[in-house]
């Protein structure tokens, strides 16, 4: 006979779980008795699932054996129904012949991995309860006679993965590996050593790696992963290689940049204002988008008396550590484009490849768990990126320069972080004209300098060596409106040595942004 469980055997019932889960070293977060009946009157939870199985394994119990192997682990339970609100107690008949069915099921090859489970027994009101411990695997996705009997956990159920989810399951197997291998068939002629070239330059104004300055670019190469035993890595490639190369054998890379005048896509009068053209590699990209950001954020400059100039660069180190992170995280292989997004009102970098856990289990954490190891090494470096563990503190510090609060999200396939955003780019949508009103205001406040001039002027002190060119790209201008504003200059700027080797000095005090 069938028997009705009251809350009182709900309690014991849950109770004895959670003995089971301790004899297993599984975390049990401890609650309050109210907190317990609150959660039993949700009847199921995400790592707790159970099936009447009187004589016979149900169908259905290999949805939930890949889903929680997929998605957190958690007890699969046989021999108690579930009827809307209440569970029912009905025991199984052969304990032994259901336990050798289904430990034999996942040792078998029905599965596409062997499973390692926790079987235990029990007997409640005189009926055998049959539950099995389903850990959570490394190695995803895990299914059954096909991948798309691919589960996931979502909630207290089971619900079959989408393509999506199934191709990023299977991409994240070589998380931290893939572009860690080798190439075959590859040498350091496949880079752009002009590139090359100019990481080391960056890396030379830094104190790290001082015993490597003198070496050729082969013995660097080496030295920092970019090649192993001659070939390159694909870290080395997507870095520093030559566009034809990296398509060859990346043919998914993109760093992509995109300047949008409105606060969506669809309230823009036009596509975009600005799009970086497609570069050779990641460190060319990253050079051309990290300029771009200084015309975005607010960085005072100030010359002190010994003319020196000190700037306060807080929100563009954390806009340097948004597009490190995306770059270092970012599923090279997968078809979905990443792209820094940049409207009137927000900045967002929205990345193929989810973050290694979520995000509520990273923050206030140090910790640490690259998709690509080689290229964050890189990157922290010639510091552009904080060292290992830092780099999601350095993300929420925005709220505390700015104001305002930034949102960072992640699923199996994306993860976007956004900051709102009072831009020069949004000054500019404000004011309508940009840098002619701006001209304008100005000189009716007895300004030295306009907003597009402070942005030039940042630029020179960031760069000295920065040429009329790379002004032009990183203010989105043709090269004659920079020669038009740098001769309006004359009194704050001069140029010392040629037009290809010189550089620009700031020769006198002016209010900066």
């Amino acid at each position: 006979m069938s028997l009705r469980l009251g809350l009182s055997k709900l309690l014991l019932l849950y109770g004895i779980f959670l003995i089971i889960l301790r004899y297993v070293y599984y975390s049990v977060v401890e609650m309050t008795e109210n907190e317990l009946v609150a959660k039993l009157h949700d009847i199921e939870w995400e790592d707790f699932e159970v099936k009447a199985a009187k004589s016979e394994l149900p169908k259905n119990v290999w949805e939930s054996v890949s889903a929680f192997s997929n998605t957190s682990g958690g007890w699969l339970v046989l021999g108690i129904k579930q009827s809307g609100k209440t569970f029912e107690i009905q025991g199984v008949d052969n304990i032994e012949k259901l336990e050798q069915d289904f430990l034999g099921t996942l040792r078998g090859e029905k599965f596409n991995q062997r499973l390692t489970v926790t079987p235990k027994r029990y007997t409640i009101d005189g009926k055998n309860i049959l539950a099995f411990y389903i850990p959570e695997v490394d190695l995803k996705p895990v299914y059954y006679n096909n991948p798309i009997n691919t589960f996931i956990r979502m909630g207290s159920g089971d619900q079959r993965a989408t393509e999506g989810e199934i191709r990023a399951m299977f991409r994240d197997q070589c998380f931290g590996k893939k572009t860690e291998e080798t190439i075959p068939e590859t040498s350091i002629e496949m880079l752009n050593l002009n590139t090359l070239k100019s990481y080391r330059f960056a890396l030379g104004q830094t104190p790290n790696l001082v015993s490597l300055r003198e070496v050729n670019d082969a013995e660097f190469c080496e030295q920092v992963n970019i090649t192993r035993n001659g070939l390159l890595t694909y870290a080395g490639l997507l870095m520093f290689g030559k566009a034809p190369y990296v398509l060859r054998y990346v043919p998914t890379f993109c760093v992509d940049y995109i300047e949008i005048p409105g606060p969506t896509i669809q309230q823009a009068e036009v596509r975009y204002t600005y799009r970086i053209p497609e570069q050779d590699n990641i460190w060319e990209a990253v050079q051309i988008i990290l300029r771009r950001f200084r015309t975005l954020v607010d960085a005072p400059i100030h010359i002190k008396d010994d003319g020196f100039a000190t700037t306060d660069e807080s929100q563009y180190n954390v806009l340097r550590e948004a597009l490190a992170n995306m770059v270092m995280h970012c599923d090279h292989f997968d078809s979905l484009r990443s792209c820094i997004r940049v409207y009137t009102d927000h900045i967002e970098f929205m990345n193929g490849g989810a973050f290694p856990l979520p995000v509520k289990d990273i923050l206030g954490k140090i910790y640490s768990k690259l998709r690509n190891p080689t290229i964050a090494k890189l990157f922290r470096y010639v510091g552009i990126a904080e060292n290992a563990g830092y780099g999601m503190e350095k993300l929420i510090s925005w709220e505390s320069l700015t104001g305002t609060r930034p949102t960072i999200e992640s699923d199996r396939t994306i993860a976007v972080v956004s900051f709102p955003l009072k831009s020069a780019i949004r000054r500019k949508a404000e004011d309508g004209n940009g840098a002619k009103n701006g001209a304008k205001n100005g000189a009716k406040n007895g300004a030295k300098t306009t907003s597009r001039q402070d942005v030039i002027l940042a630029l020179m002190i960031d760069n000295p060596g920065i040429t009329l060119d790379e002004i032009a790209i990183a203010i989105g201008v043709g090269t004659s409106t920079v020669d038009r504003e740098i001769a309006k200059m004359t009194h704050l700027i001069r140029r010392v040595g040629s037009k290809k080797g010189g550089r620009w000095e700031i020769i006198e005090d002016y209010s900066g942004m």
